[in-house]
């Protein structure tokens, strides 16, 4: 089982990013950040979101019944982002 709030601070980890540079987050309700879900089912679980911090897009992905989370720099970096999904 997986929460969203696990799922994004793995992300802010490889990216030495943290709530504390949260600009905006939707859904605003962060009720959704803590709901278990099986992250291994054939349709999407979690909730639908969009996390901006002062550098990164943080959103999910739901690929090979796999649900994680993943992001993108929030300015050009230079950097191709592979296929999704």
């Amino acid at each position: 089982m997986m929460t969203w709030r696990k799922a994004i601070e793995n992300q802010f980890f490889i990216h030495n990013d943290s709530w504390n540079n949260v600009v905006s987050i939707v859904p605003e309700d962060g009720k959704w950040l803590d709901y278990l879900f099986d992250e291994d089912e054939t349709v999407p679980q979690g909730e639908a979101f969009t996390i901006w911090t002062k550098t990164r897009i943080y959103f999910p992905v739901f690929s090979e019944n796999q649900e994680y989370c993943e992001s993108i720099s929030r300015d050009p970096d230079n950097k191709v982002t592979r296929h999704l999904g």
